[in-house]
């Protein structure tokens, strides 16, 4: 038995010595190589984005994480697939065979799974140009909502209805971002033709600006409503533009309390809103 064990002992010591040293240090560096540069990752991604002033910590913390883990996911991938090789090379593996064989199984992937690789590369682009984040709302060719979720291969948006779409990336052509930066509020609005123009503009930046200092909204908004121009002659009413910038995913309850206090005002002010009228000739 004993002599057993020193044969044995004798056939692996040399081995050992040649192979399994260089594979216990090829292990050793690839866990370290591994923690190292996930380091250097993390730091060298939240000194590269830069914050945009009007976007929270959360959403910017939310898209720093993501493309962390999505360069530390790639780097840990190649270190251990290299590491393996070198590995089985020790062993006495020949890999040139392995090597070959992985080259016509990543052929008949890349057919197979072209679309899959189109939704991971479009969506590498789209978090790295920070084209919208979690929590914005946003507008894919016609289908729009608030982003639930983003992974490297699709987005989830919730509409107003509720409803939950999951788009690819690959077949996403054209975003529209109603909450990038900052929002507007763009609201066009009636008064009679027998409206005093001037009268009408005071009224309607005092209302702009009474809103913009209320401490209920002065913290959302960024510039008040004001009006702009004359948008347009309609059938029964002209219509005026009025305009203002208001922190982003603001614009809808801005303006639905402008449009209230517009109301109020031109009630008050003897300023009338006209409904569509006909003028029937008898003949």
């Amino acid at each position: 038995m004993k002599e057993h064990f020193f044969q044995f002992l004798a056939f692996v010591t040399p081995w050992f010595l040649s192979h399994g040293i260089k594979i216990l240090i090829i292990l050793v560096v690839a866990f370290l190589l591994n923690k190292i540069l996930a380091k250097i990752i993390e730091k060298a991604v939240r000194i590269a984005v830069v914050s945009d002033r009007y976007s929270s910590k959360d959403s910017e913390r939310k898209r720093e994480d993501t493309l962390i883990h999505i360069f530390n996911t790639t780097l840990k991938i190649v270190i251990y697939v290299m590491s393996i090789l070198m590995v089985l090379q020790e062993i006495g593996v020949a890999i040139g065979p392995i090597l070959a064989g992985a080259g016509i199984v990543g052929i008949a992937f890349g057919f197979g799974g072209q679309y899959l690789v189109r939704d991971i590369i479009t969506g590498m682009f789209m978090i790295l140009e920070n084209q919208y984040r979690i929590g914005d709302v946003v507008n894919f060719d016609g289908t729009g909502g608030l982003v639930e979720d983003i992974s490297l291969r699709k987005t989830t948006l919730r509409d107003l209805n509720g409803t939950v779409h999951h788009i690819p990336h690959g077949e996403i052509k054209k975003v529209a971002n109603l909450s990038k930066t900052f929002s507007r509020v763009n609201l066009n609005i009636g008064v009679s033709y027998n409206s005093n123009i001037d009268h009408v503009i005071a009224v309607v930046n005092r209302v702009g600006k009474g809103l913009a200092e209320d401490p209920q909204w002065m913290k959302e908004i960024i510039k008040a409503p004001e009006f702009v121009r004359i948008d347009n002659f309609g059938d029964s009413s002209v219509e005026i533009k009025i305009v203002g910038d208001v922190k982003p995913l603001q614009q809808w309850a801005i303006t639905g309390e402008l449009r209230k206090r517009l109301f109020e005002a031109f009630k008050q002010e003897n300023i009338e809103i006209p409904f569509p009228q006909r003028v029937v000739h008898q003949v």
